[in-house]
């Protein structure tokens, strides 16, 4: 077997190593997963999330997942728990306890100090009769059969499993909080995703000019008021109401027909009925409306009144795109 071959099959291996543990994990969810669940919900204390080596990394991850979806956690390093970093856990927090063996030495010395002080435990490890298994008051249990390491060693499908069942809290708190797609934009105002769930049409089009001529406004006055507004559009107005718009294309495909545009006006080459967003709409609507027909800028109207310009550059520079 070549380098390539190897390599080929021993990366498919470890992803169905890890995809069977996955799927099997499904199996493992019970009503205890369940009253873990609804003590998280009802609490009125945050989440703290500990764990040591490997463990401490899916940690982090699932506090920031915790944190974006409504539950408000911390991570505390279960190694610095026992070195001063206790004092971070308050009267009401509930602690998620990670280990997949549930024996380390560090987990033997933090878990009576967490039950002492009277906090709720729930671990999540791959040995219910573990010593974390047995003092938890709930376990998640994420078993694995074995690591994705050739030496069964590495933990790899172990993490995996952490993490997926991590994953699965937050997913079943998000449900129980109601928690929706305007709630995450609260949670990520500066981020793509968020600007995609708030970010309005009329956020964009504040920003830029608003080019308008009329229907009988002269060529070579449509031509400036394209080349002033900068947006390679301009719409064509009439009593406050869109009825055609002209792009700096137009004007290219016009000077290859006519030789002679002094008696041209707008409305000669403009095209009717545009392509129009309502101001009030999500800017993610203006980029599904400009994606599916092809074009750069879109015009926006509120009321059934012209209300100005998105050129596909404000939802670039916003992140959307």
């Amino acid at each position: 077997m070549n380098y390539e071959d190897k390599i080929i099959s021993v990366a498919k291996k470890t992803i169905e190593t890890e995809g069977n543990a996955i799927l099997n994990l499904s199996n493992l969810i019970s009503s205890e997963f369940a009253e873990a669940t609804q003590y998280i919900f009802q609490s009125k204390g945050r989440v703290i999330v500990t764990g040591i080596g490997k463990s401490a990394n899916i940690a982090t991850k699932i506090v920031a997942t915790l944190n974006s979806t409504g539950t408000p956690s911390i991570f505390m390093h279960a190694a610095d728990a026992i070195h001063g970093d206790l004092g971070i856990i308050q009267e009401n927090d509930t602690v998620i306890c990670i280990s997949k063996s549930g024996n380390t030495p560090e987990i033997k010395v933090l878990v009576p100090l967490i039950k002492g002080s009277g906090n709720k435990l729930i671990g999540i490890t791959s040995h219910k009769d573990s010593f974390l298994g047995q003092q938890s008051d709930y376990v998640l249990h994420a078993y694995v059969e074995k690591e994705a390491c050739p030496n069964n060693l590495a933990p790899t499908t172990s993490t995996t499993a952490q993490l997926v069942m991590g994953d699965a809290l937050a997913m079943s708190l998000l449900e129980l909080r109601g928690f929706s797609s305007r709630d995450f934009a609260k949670f990520h105002p500066g981020g793509s995703l968020g600007k995609k769930l708030y970010l309005r049409v009329s956020d964009l089009t504040s920003l830029n000019e608003k080019p308008q001529v009329t229907p009988d406004m002269g060529i070579k006055r449509v031509i400036m008021e394209i080349s002033e507004k900068l947006l390679g559009v301009t719409a064509v107005v009439e009593n406050d109401e869109i009825v055609g718009i002209i792009t700096d294309g137009d004007l290219r495909r016009m000077l290859t027909k006519v030789d002679n545009i002094a008696g041209l006006t707008a409305k000669d080459i403009m095209t009717q009925n545009p392509k129009k967003v309502d101001n009030d709409a999500m800017a993610i609507e203006a980029m599904e409306l400009m994606d599916k027909h092809g074009i750069t800028q879109i015009l926006a109207e509120k009321n059934g009144k012209y209300a100005g310009v998105v050129h596909i550059h404000n939802l670039s520079k916003e992140g959307i795109i």
